[in-house]
């Protein structure tokens, strides 16, 4: 079996998928293999990994025929992964020579299931480390633990998948896939998925992976109906979250994510387009009618009175009905 497999999927970003590439090159390994995934790109970047299959060491390059978003593209490379350990990484980022190799043999001295890293975000010229917000590191800690609390940003909300590395006992126990369409806020059922349901996992301050903000074809950048997925990610959050045993634990750390989410699109409603802004304030009304009420309330509490109001306004606005159940 192949020690690492990495999954990189490519979407329109031909200016910025050489320098991913050349990083790859920079972590090849015999034991290493780098599956390309082109979910059905309409610019350059066809051509650009169409060399990078003959010439990247360990490059596998699997082409969508229709283009299925982040984290379909995400799964369709893991189903093709044949590594003991799987990682991610996006096309218009890049690596640090030789992380991987360290990345692979934190994994294997700590034998969790996953380990968490630190990363460096690039805007412009502008470089910032962000740390995984859990303190105990290097150590094996069990994930439900780095949950809470409700009120400070823990494990889960640091949702990047490719700040990290994952043993493939998490794909045989369908644990490492994402949710088939989700256009944004893909990784936050994941993360939460992972640390509710693995055994184990450990953070580490290794620094390798260069997180490109700022592009104009991302997500994020981008204020068009795709952008409301999110709500469809944090409603299967909520959703699975009330299944589990330790449901009125967890439940108000989900819901306080969700509202905290909201309230940061409301507040930039502006980057939207005014029909999508429209449906935002719509669908946002009926998510927090589907929350669990008494978890709302609770976090509507302990929420500032600007966030909490706005929220409470909301709640009241008219819905139509189709959207209530959406």
């Amino acid at each position: 079996m192949l020690k690492l497999s990495v999954i990189v999927p490519f979407y329109n970003v031909q200016q910025y998928a050489p320098d991913a590439l050349r990083s790859l090159r920079a972590n090849a390994r015999d034991d290493f293999e780098f599956i390309l995934v082109d979910d059905c790109s309409t610019d350059g970047t066809p051509d650009i990994l169409a060399r990078a299959e003959r010439e990247l060491p360990g490059a596998v390059l699997v082409r969508h025929e229709r283009n299925g978003g982040l984290a379909t593209a995400r799964n369709t490379g893991i189903d093709r992964a044949r590594g003991e350990y799987l990682t991610f990484l996006d096309g218009d980022d890049w690596l640090a020579p030789g992380y991987y190799a360290r990345l692979v043999a934190v994994i294997e001295e700590l034998g969790c299931d996953f380990v968490r890293t630190d990363h460096v975000q690039c805007t412009a010229r502008a470089r910032t480390v962000h740390r995984v917000p859990h303190g105990r590191r290097n150590v094996p800690l069990r994930p439900r633990d780095a949950i809470l609390p409700a009120h400070r940003s823990t494990s889960v909300d640091y949702a990047y998948a490719w700040a990290g590395v994952y043993h493939r006992r998490l794909v045989d126990r369908g644990l490492l896939h994402f949710t088939d369409g989700l256009r944004t806020a893909e990784d936050r059922p994941w993360i939460w998925k992972l640390h509710r349901e693995a055994e184990s996992f450990a953070v580490t301050g290794l620094l390798g992976v260069f997180y490109r903000r700022g592009v104009a074809s991302s997500l994020t950048q981008i204020g068009d109906a795709r952008q409301l997925d999110f709500i469809r990610a944090f409603d299967q959050v909520v959703a699975e979250t009330a299944e589990d045993p330790d449901a009125a634990r967890l439940l108000p750390k989900a819901v306080r994510t969700y509202c905290a989410i909201i309230a940061h699109h409301l507040g930039s409603i502006e980057r939207f387009e005014p029909p999508v802004a429209r449906k935002l304030k719509s669908m946002c009304a009926a998510a927090l009618r589907r929350m669990p009420q008494d978890a709302l309330e609770q976090v509507l509490g302990s929420m500032d009175a600007e966030r909490a109001g706005r929220l409470r306004r909301l709640r009241r606005r008219p819905v139509p009905a189709g959207e209530v159940a959406a």
